[in-house]
């Protein structure tokens, strides 16, 4: 993504990685688990930011959250935020999901 946006808003980059990770991810009061949980949560609700919520999947994935907990976090919002946020959702961890088990089948071969 910095690469992606260097040559039109290289100090916009920046700001996208030192202010969500730099400062409200250090922040103490939640764990990384948590923080990721109500970030899938929120990116669901808007129903609009498929790339995002699939990197935020990938981490939550990687702070201990289950496949099947991402899948209860993004239809819980089906309540919320209506179903097609709540569809979106599902199609952007289904293709995290599979993403993930072809880079893992990959590195198993």
């Amino acid at each position: 993504m910095i690469d992606s946006l260097a040559d039109i808003a290289p100090d916009f980059a920046r700001y996208v990685i030192e202010f969500p990770f730099g400062d409200i991810y250090n922040r103490p009061g939640l764990d990384l688990r948590a923080r990721e949980i109500a970030t899938i949560a929120a990116l669901t609700a808007m129903g609009n930011a498929a790339p995002q919520l699939k990197v935020h999947i990938e981490a939550g994935l990687n702070v201990g959250l289950s496949r099947d907990e991402v899948t209860e976090i993004i239809m819980q919002m089906a309540v919320y935020a209506g179903f097609p946020a709540a569809l979106n959702g599902l199609f952007a961890a289904k293709e995290t999901f599979a993403a993930r088990t072809a880079a893992d089948q990959e590195h198993a071969a």
